[in-house]
C-alpha cells in the first residue's frame, strides 16, 4: 500500500489531541474523518474545538471562508462504536488517554474489524508501541505517530517503529506527516518517550531540581533557559501549560518499569505539589516555597 491509497481515517477520542488531529486530517490531508468517542457529548466538544480553532486561526484571518470551514467539518462523521468506525477503513490514529491497557483494548477491537490492509497508529507520547502492537493479529502494521500541541502549529511528528513493524507502515506513516506539512523523524520504541520528549524530560528534571534546591525561582529559572537559549518557552512554564506534573504524577509506575527506579521516580517536589492540589510549579512557588 501507498500513502496515496489512504482515503479515510479513523480518529480513536474526540478529546485535545484527537480533534486536533481529525482537523487537521480534513482541513490539510482532506481525508474522509471519523471520529470516535464514548458517547454523543464528547465528540459533541470534540467538534466544537475544530470548529473554534477553525475560526480562530484561520476564518478570522482571512485564510479560510466560512464556507470551507464548513466542508471541513462534514468531511468529519462522529462515532460512538469502536467497531462500526474501523469498518472500511484505511488507517486509524488512536488517541485515547495514555493508559496501555486503555490503547490495548482499543487497539484490539479495531483489529478486529478494520480491513486486513488498515494500519493501526498510537499517538502516545512515550508507551511502547511493540506492546500495543501485541494486541493485534498484524503486528507490522502498528506504528507510533505522534503529533505536539498544539498540533496545527508543531511541525514535529515522530514516527516510532516497534519490533515488527514493516518498512512500508513507516514510509506510510512519515508520508502521512508530510501530506500534512509536518516533518517525520522515525525512532525506535526502545527509547521511553521517544526523542523529544525523552530529552526534553531531562531539562525538566534539573528546572524542577533547580526550584527545589531554592537556587532561583521558577521565572528566573525559565528566563535563563528562554534567553540563554534561545527558547521559545521555559521548561517550567511549559510544563504548567501542558499539565505535564499531574501526567508525570499518574504515569510513574510506567516511567520507572521502563526508566529504571532512578530515573523514572517521581522528584519529591512534584510528588509534594500534586498532593497539595497544585497542578503548576508557579502556583505551588508563590503560595508554598517562596514563603519557606
Amino acid at each position: 500500500m501507498e500513502i496515496s491509497e489512504i482515503k479515510k481515517i479513523a480518529v480513536i477520542g474526540a478529546g485535545t489531541m484527537g480533534a486536533q488531529i481529525a482537523g487537521i486530517l480534513s482541513h490539510i490531508g482532506r481525508y474522509e474523518v471519523r471520529m470516535v468517542d464514548i458517547n454523543d457529548e464528547l465528540l459533541r466538544k470534540g467538534f466544537q474545538s475544530i470548529n473554534e480553532r477553525l475560526e480562530r486561526f484561520f476564518v478570522s484571518k482571512g485564510k479560510l471562508s466560512s464556507e470551507d470551514k464548513n466542508m471541513i467539518l462534514n468531511r468529519i462523521k462522529g462515532y460512538t462504536e469502536i467497531g462500526e468506525a474501523a469498518n472500511g477503513i484505511d488507517l486509524v490514529i488512536e488517541a485515547v488517554i495514555e493508559k496501555m491497557f486503555l490503547k490495548k483494548e482499543v487497539f484490539k477491537k479495531v483489529d478486529e474489524r478494520a480491513p486486513a490492509h488498515a494500519i493501526l497508529a498510537s499517538n502516545t507520547s512515550s508507551l511502547n508501541i511493540s506492546e500495543m502492537a501485541g494486541a493485534t493479529n498484524r503486528p507490522e502494521k502498528v506504528v507510533g505517530i505522534h503529533f505536539f500541541n498544539p498540533v496545527t502549529v508543531m511541525q514535529l511528528v515522530e514516527v516510532i517503529r516497534g519490533a515488527r513493524t514493516s518498512a512500508e507502515t513507516i514510509e506510510i506513516a512519515c508520508g502521512l506527516a508530510k501530506k500534512l506539512g509536518k516533518e517525520p523523524v522515525v525512532c525506535i520504541d526502545t527509547s521511553y518517550g521517544f526523542l523529544a520528549n525523552r530529552i526534553y524530560r531531562g531539562m525538566m528534571e534539573e528546572a524542577v531540581q533547580a526550584v527545589w534546591e531554592r537556587v532561583a525561582s521558577p521565572q528566573e529559572i525559565d528566563k535563563a533557559m528562554k534567553l540563554g537559549y534561545n527558547l521559545p518557552m521555559g521548561p517550567l512554564e511549559l510544563g504548567d501549560m501542558i499539565n505535564v506534573w499531574s501526567i508525570r504524577a499518574t504515569s510513574e509506575e510506567d516511567a520507572i518499569r521502563e526508566l529504571g527506579p532512578v530515573k523514572g521516580h517521581l522528584h519529591p517536589l512534584i510528588r509534594a505539589m500534586v498532593r497539595a492540589r497544585y497542578t503548576k510549579i508557579y502556583d505551588y512557588w508563590n503560595d508554598v516555597l517562596s514563603r519557606h
